[in-house]
């Protein structure tokens, strides 16, 4: 372990050693990095020095710099990272090849250093190199690293680039080269137009999955991410359907009743949609098996029961339901059963989401007025709330864990909604940019 990435943990263990009620958790899995979770409070963040990336030819001197500045982007966007401006720097980098001299870093106390280059393939493809290094330990945290892509995937291959960096000195798992679709708003909030669309993490490249004919509400990936399933108002009625991101191509998803379907949600293998059904004024959870399209009833309470989602081992699932009075979370088995609740705070919960990590669950809270996204044990102990909103609701995790994307709306006339993330330390909140109105984001697995 280099001491960058030592100072770097240390912070993180010596932050969250001052939170006796919620602590870090640093603990060694075995192979592999030392995973740290920051809790609460504040980090100075670590300097990191990206300068250009190198042009080695004349077709990537359209890209070299712009795959530099996303890369930078995507690190200072988790709030872990300080960029130093390039005006700090003392000496140039002009050549990808040559060596570091790390006395200049040091003087402008960087303590992360990454450098690149940028060339033309035979056919026309991109190559991206680059490195990493630990500048007071003077040593590479990572050598000899490219990525290859047409020149339309540029950005892609800086969020890969912003992966590895951020991994190497972190020690969690990658989020940039990921996607989200959501529900795309338009028009007056008496006269919505709701659209699927999907995007990248940040915003960018953003693509239509429907066209405006129809309301469509909570879209949800599947575990490998090329299918998305969501709800329509189509045929008049709430059902269920199930797009391929990449031939747009859709289909019914036949829930085997005649009352509305809403609220579907993969199970980790894909295999199983969970998903809510209203018949004769009472709504319950069911699953169904996508192979043989059997479904079978997971709840039977006399009262409602929506917003399942799956444990990432897929042998439990969480759910909202008023079966005690008011809108409260449960876990029960993923084969249906007894329930149990878990949560016991002032106000109502909802659209409960099992965290990628398995650790905590993220649920919207409702209570004296405001709407709050928040993070619990999977036994209720630890509640923290991230966010105060007027409206905060429609939770979805990074698929690392560590950061969650939601959905805003502000007190107005217009009342256009907006998508936002936020660390799950509670720390920086941030707005996503969208073109139009956004709701109801459901965040990719990573990228192949």
């Amino acid at each position: 372990m280099t001491r960058l990435i030592a100072r770097f943990l240390v912070a993180l263990g010596l932050l969250a050693a001052a939170l006796p009620a919620l602590p870090a958790l640093a603990q060694d899995n075995g192979p592999g990095p030392l995973r740290i979770e920051i809790t609460e409070g504040v980090i100075e963040p670590l300097p990191i020095a990206v300068p250009d990336f190198i042009a080695e030819d004349g077709g990537a001197a359209a890209y070299a710099s712009q795959i530099a500045r996303l890369v930078a982007e995507d690190l200072t966007g988790t709030g872990l990272f300080r960029e130093i401006p390039a005006s700090a720097f003392i000496s140039p980098v002009t050549s990808f090849a040559s060596p570091v001299q790390y006395s200049d870093w040091k003087a402008i106390n960087a303590q992360g250093l990454v450098t690149g280059s940028v060339s033309t393939a035979s056919d026309g493809r991109l190559v991206v190199k680059f490195r990493l290094f630990d500048v007071f330990s003077e040593a590479p945290l990572g050598e000899g690293l490219q990525f290859v892509g047409t020149q339309e995937s540029w950005r892609r291959m800086g969020h890969k680039v912003a992966d590895v960096v951020y991994s190497r000195i972190t020690g969690e798992g990658a989020y940039f080269d990921t996607r989200v679709v959501f529900v795309s708003e338009t028009g007056p909030k008496n006269a919505r137009s709701k659209r699927l669309a999907i995007m990248d993490y940040d915003g960018a490249n953003v693509e239509y999955l429907t066209d405006a004919a129809s309301i469509v509400l909570a879209p949800r990936f599947s575990p490998s991410g090329d299918r998305v399933l969501y709800t329509s108002y189509e045929t008049g009625t709430p059902q269920v359907y199930v797009i391929d991101v990449n031939s747009v191509t859709r289909q019914t998803i036949a829930t085997g009743g005649t009352g509305m379907s809403f609220s579907p949600r993969f199970s980790p293998n894909g295999q199983t949609v969970v998903f809510s059904q209203s018949s004769n004024g009472n709504t319950d959870i069911y699953a169904l098996d996508l192979a043989s399209g059997s479904t079978r009833r997971l709840t039977e309470t006399p009262s409602i029961e929506t917003a399942p989602s799956f444990s990432p081992d897929g042998n439990q699932i969480v759910f909202e339901s008023d079966r005690s009075g008011t809108q409260q979370l449960y876990i029960m088995p993923a084969s249906g059963g007894e329930a149990r609740r878990i949560s016991f705070g002032a106000g109502r919960y909802g659209t409960p989401v099992w965290s990628p990590r398995g650790d905590l669950i993220a649920f919207t809270k409702q209570n004296e007025g405001r709407f709050h996204i928040g993070v619990m044990r999977l036994d209720g102990s630890q509640e923290r709330l991230l966010t105060a909103s007027f409206l905060d609701e429609s939770p979805t995790w990074s698929p690392n864990g560590r950061v969650i994307m939601f959905t805003r709306e502000t007190q107005g006339a217009d009342g256009a909604p907006s998508l936002y993330s936020v660390d799950i330390s509670g720390r920086n909140l941030r707005r996503v940019p969208t073109e139009t109105g956004a709701s109801d984001p459901s965040w990719s697995p990573l990228l192949d």
